[in-house]
């Protein structure tokens, strides 16, 4: 009797161990989408405004398209989240009930908890325009008290790297890759990224077309 005690404190233990692990891996990969959406947001942020700011020095004009494009990617992400975890929803769901049906008897309470386990839509949608909005404050932040249109580009500039830099650290120890390499990989991707909107923005202007602007 006390073998099979100790068997199964061990079992519980390993199932209690196995719990911890999973709801471990559920919340990393929620911190991994929260700092793509994050990054997103702060590099199709920045990006748009030294785009406008490639041609127009009026702070208001950053700002007012800083916001804008933080809308827009804000709804667009959540929305594109909600469908993409709402179409897998259906396919786990629709796969439990095949894997229910082969089974001579079925377990309502097991489905019900199985069920509670799967990934819900519209949590998945509001953490995404969140993360999406935490990063697109970061420019806009930058650019709202500055004035002088130099220093506020190169302001922007120095926000959005910093911010690229913590952001390439969050992901590396999330996802156990080398921190330096993940830093550098997002930092020059963010500085490509405003770099050509800014230089083509600028290179359209000069053909004459900001005379409309």
């Amino acid at each position: 009797m006390e073998t099979i005690t100790n068997s199964q404190v061990i079992e519980k233990q390993e199932l209690s161990v196995e719990k911890e692990e999973t709801d471990y891996s559920k919340r990393g990969q929620w911190i991994r989408a929260a700092v793509l959406g994050a990054t997103d947001g702060l590099v199709s942020i920045a990006s748009l405004m030294m785009g406008v700011g490639a041609v127009k020095k009026d702070v208001k004009a950053m700002i007012l398209s800083g916001f804008a494009g933080l809308v827009a990617g804000a709804c667009s992400m959540a929305i594109g989240e909600f469908v993409s975890v709402y179409s897998q929803l259906d396919i786990e769901v629709a796969q439990m009930k095949r894997d229910r049906g082969l089974q001579v008897t079925t377990d309502d309470e097991n489905c019900e908890i199985e069920r509670e386990k799967l990934p819900s839509p519209l949590q998945a949608a509001v953490a995404s325009a969140l993360a999406f909005m935490l990063g697109a404050v970061v420019p806009l932040l930058a650019a709202t008290f500055i004035g002088e249109y130099v220093l506020r580009l190169e302001v922007v500039v120095v926000a959005v790297t910093l911010a690229l830099v913590v952001f390439g650290w969050i992901g590396a120890v999330m996802g156990g890759s080398p921190v330096c390499k993940s830093c550098v990989r997002v930092l020059i991707g963010g500085w490509m990224a405003m770099s050509i909107t800014y230089g083509f923005t600028k290179l359209i202007a000069s053909t004459g077309l900001d005379s409309n602007l």
